[in-house]
């Protein structure tokens, strides 16, 4: 097994919606950015099962030990050994806005071309929209999330995990940048987070309504 011989310190900024394998089970997706700037992708990330000291979200800045995967070349991709996480601070907000400019394209295809694979772009024209999956669609994702969910793997095998509920509706943007109109399917976990959270409190058909005016029109303003 290689070791972990890179440590390293990220400003946690996107958390994905929790992915399945069957190497091991259910595991998070995270974006970070190194205090001089890098991106990194941060997997696997067994979010649900670290201590609640280490369970970390966005804007919180975040220490961990981590190595370059044999089977991803990637240049931000990096493996990470989870249990080394720790939280050490928070990005205030008075500076969060300074941080996220000098990340800014304007161009997918132009990070591509220098070899990236994350950025922060800045869409012109964003157009919210929500799309309810089909009864089938959610069935499956629900009894694939349950069977793995019930497989102990080298994360989990001493704790239990609680089957994640898909979310019943796909959110999606449409936007212009400098390559041209693109569309694309909101993965962070905060985004069916959101849903969940309103739907308790609120019921479904006003959870969407808020949903609409957030994120369709203040957060795009």
């Amino acid at each position: 097994m290689q070791e972990y011989d890179e440590h390293a310190e990220a400003i946690i900024l996107v958390k994905a919606s929790p992915q399945f394998g069957k190497n091991h089970g259910e595991t998070v997706c995270c974006a970070g950015v190194s205090l001089d700037g890098h991106w990194l992708r941060l997997y696997p990330v067994t979010f649900r099962t670290l201590d609640q000291a280490s369970q970390f979200g966005r804007w919180d800045r975040i220490r961990f030990k981590c190595r370059k995967p044999q089977n991803d070349q990637r240049p931000e991709s990096r493996r990470v050994d989870h249990q080394s996480i720790e939280v050490i601070g928070k990005l205030k907000q008075s500076e969060r806005q300074n941080f996220l400019a000098r990340l800014e394209v304007t161009s997918i295809n132009a990070v591509k071309e220098k070899g990236g694979s994350l950025a922060l772009l800045r869409p012109r024209n964003p157009v919210f929209s929500i799309e309810r999956k089909d009864d089938a669609e959610v069935e499956e994702e629900r009894a694939r999330n349950k069977a793995f969910a019930a497989q102990p793997d080298m994360f989990t095998a001493a704790a239990a995990i609680i089957p994640y509920e898909p979310c019943p509706f796909r959110f999606k943007y449409r936007y212009d940048t400098d390559d041209g109109t693109r569309e694309g399917t909101c993965q962070d976990w905060e985004t069916d987070a959101t849903f969940f959270r309103w739907s308790k409190h609120y019921g479904e058909d006003v959870a969407l309504q808020n949903m609409r005016r957030v994120f369709g029109d203040e957060y795009p303003q």
